[in-house]
């Protein structure tokens, strides 16, 4: 029996490297993945920021590309996203915004100083819907092809090379969907 406990540590070794190297091995081992890829998009359930109308369900299942990001007033990263997002957004490119867990009037004050890049937003006060769309912390980008499908989910702020390097790739993959 001590002989072959002996050979338990070595074997749970020889397993975690295994499973190390096929992590590795990923396209992109820092891309968190989504297991709504390919699916329809959850339920929209936000509520009105501002003067603008919500975006709903509806809005997610009409013709074309559209982006879902989710922002935060306190979030840094979103800071640093904005100009990425107003450049796809003066191309035409349909953003509609969530804001997560602020305060209206924050999130209001940080639109006027960086820029308003959505074409409708809403304000997730609780974090519910965030959770269904399985979001990991703001920012997060999701690419939705015209029929209200989930393309890509992106974890981390739109930079110039992600957007030419995984978001405009997912937005033409979800062009050639229809």
């Amino acid at each position: 029996m001590a002989k072959a406990l002996m050979f338990v540590p070595p074997v749970l070794f020889a397993g975690l490297a295994v499973m190390f190297f096929v992590g590795m091995q990923r396209e992109n081992p820092d891309e968190l993945p989504s297991a709504l890829a390919g699916k329809p998009a959850p339920a929209v359930r936000v509520t009105p920021l501002g003067e603008g109308q919500p975006f709903s369900d509806a809005t997610l299942r009409e013709p074309g590309v559209k982006l879902v990001n989710y922002w935060a007033s306190w979030c840094a990263p979103c800071r640093a996203e904005a100009p990425s997002l107003e450049k796809l957004a003066a191309e035409g490119v349909a953003i509609h915004g969530v804001n997560y867990k602020d305060k209206p009037g924050n999130a209001l004050a940080f639109l006027d100083e960086v820029g308003n890049p959505y074409r409708l937003m809403g304000a997730d006060e609780s974090g519910r819907m965030a959770l269904d769309w399985g979001v990991y912390g703001v920012p997060e980008t999701y690419v939705i092809d015209g029929e209200g499908r989930i393309v890509l989910r992106f974890a981390g702020p739109v930079t110039e090379r992600t957007l030419e390097d995984t978001i405009r790739p997912a937005m033409a993959r979800a062009a050639a969907a229809r």
